[in-house]
C-alpha cells in the first residue's frame, strides 16, 4: 500500500524539481521586489477534478493555474442557519486555490457550507526563481491582505452573510492575520464589527520559519545546476518568502501587541512532519483579551497520520479538525486514518 500511495508522490517531486529548474534558467531576472511588489489577485476559471491525492492536485495546478477546486465559487450559494457564515479558503506560497484545496473544499461543500477562494499575490511580470505571473502568493503579504479584504467583501456582498469563516494553508494563515489587524477584517475597538468569525489555519508561519526544508529540498537541486538556492532571497522565494523568515519586520508588526483580535475564534493547526513551517510549534498562537484559541497537533491521538506540510490539508483528520471547529455539535469526532507525506 505504502508503495502504491508514494509512488505518484516520488513523480510529483521530480515533476517539482523540474518546474523551479525551469523557472530558474528561464526567468528575466529583476531587482529585489522590496516591501511592496507589484502583484494581483485573480479569480478561478472553470473547476478541476476532485482529487483526494496532494500529488496529484499539486501536478493538475501547475498546468491549470487558475482552475477551480470542486464545491467552491457558487455566487449563487446562499447560508442557511445550520451553516450561517461562508468559508473562504486562502492558499499558501507558491499554490493555488486548486492546489490547495481540491481536497477540502467538496467535503465542506458537501458538508452544507458556502465555499469561495481565489488566488493571490501573483507577479505582475516574470522574475528570477520562482516568482512568475502563473504562481501564487509570492508578493508582498501585506499587499496579498489587501486583495484578501477585497474578496472578502465580494463574498459578503453576494452571500448576504456579515461574516466569514476562514481557513488558510501556510502563508494563507498569515495573510488572514494580517487582514485582520491591518484592513479591516477586525475592529479591535468593536469585535461586534468583525467581518471573520472563525480563523483556521493548518502549518501558518504565524511567528516565522527557518525554511529548513527548503534549503533541504533546494541544496541538492542547486548543486546539480551550479547555482546556490540555499541563500533564501526574494527574487528566488518571492517577496512572502522573505517575510515569513523568523524575525523578519512583517511578522514583528503583526504580532506586536499579541498574537490574536478580541472576538476571533482561533483553530491553530500544526504537523510534527512539518519541513516547511518549521519548527512546527511556531504556528501556535497566544490568546488574548476576548479571543480563544485552540493549539491542535495533527498528529496527537492519531500516529498514523504522517502529513507534511503541504499534504495536511489533504488529511482526512486535517478535514475532520476544520468541520469540529466550524460546528462541534453536527462533527463532535476526528477522524484518524494514514495520510503520507509528499516531500
Amino acid at each position: 500500500m505504502n508503495r502504491i500511495l508514494r509512488s505518484p508522490r516520488r513523480a510529483a517531486v521530480v515533476t517539482a524539481a523540474a518546474f523551479i529548474a525551469a523557472a530558474l534558467t528561464t526567468g528575466v531576472a529583476v531587482a529585489d521586489p522590496g516591501p511592496a511588489a507589484d502583484t494581483h489577485s485573480s479569480d478561478t476559471v472553470g473547476y478541476g477534478p476532485e482529487l483526494t491525492d496532494e500529488a496529484a492536485a499539486f501536478v493538475y495546478g501547475l498546468a491549470n493555474p487558475d482552475a477551480a477546486p470542486q464545491g467552491s465559487n457558487n455566487w449563487d450559494c446562499k447560508p442557511d442557519a445550520a451553516h450561517p457564515r461562508p468559508v473562504v479558503l486562502v492558499h499558501g506560497t507558491w499554490a493555488s486555490a486548486f492546489g490547495a484545496y481540491s481536497y477540502m473544499s467538496p467535503e465542506l461543500a458537501k458538508a452544507g457550507y458556502c465555499v469561495f477562494t481565489f488566488n493571490y499575490g501573483r507577479a505582475n511580470v516574470p522574475g528570477a526563481g520562482l516568482v512568475q505571473p502563473t504562481i501564487g502568493a509570492t508578493g508582498d503579504i501585506d499587499e496579498s491582505a489587501g486583495q484578501l479584504a477585497a474578496f472578502v467583501d465580494r463574498v459578503l456582498a453576494a452571500t448576504g452573510a456579515s461574516q466569514v469563516d476562514t481557513i488558510g494553508h501556510s502563508q494563507g494563515g498569515v495573510v488572514i492575520r494580517e487582514y485582520l489587524k491591518f484592513h479591516g477584517g477586525a475592529d479591535a475597538g468593536d469585535p461586534s464589527r468583525n467581518k471573520v468569525n472563525h480563523v483556521i489555519t493548518y502549518g501558518a508561519t504565524n511567528h516565522g520559519t527557518t525554511l529548513s526544508g527548503l534549503g533541504s529540498l533546494l541544496g541538492p537541486l542547486g548543486g546539480a545546476l551550479g547555482v546556490d538556492l540555499t541563500n533564501p532571497t526574494a527574487d528566488l522565494i518571492g517577496q512572502a518568502g522573505v517575510e515569513q523568515l523568523i524575525g523578519s519586520p512583517l511578522l514583528t508588526r503583526l504580532n506586536a501587541d499579541g498574537d490574536t483580535m478580541p472576538g476571533i475564534d482561533y483553530t491553530i493547526v500544526a504537523d510534527q512532519y512539518d519541513e516547511v513551517s518549521s519548527p512546527y510549534s511556531r504556528t501556535y498562537l497566544d490568546a488574548g483579551p476576548g479571543a480563544t484559541v485552540n493549539d491542535v497537533l495533527l498528529q496527537d491521538g492519531c500516529g498514523q497520520d504522517t502529513s507534511d506540510h503541504n499534504s495536511m490539508v489533504y488529511s482526512p483528520r486535517g478535514l475532520s479538525i476544520a468541520l469540529n471547529a466550524l460546528d462541534p455539535v453536527a462533527h463532535p469526532t476526528l477522524t484518524c486514518s494514514a495520510n503520507p507525506w509528499l516531500l
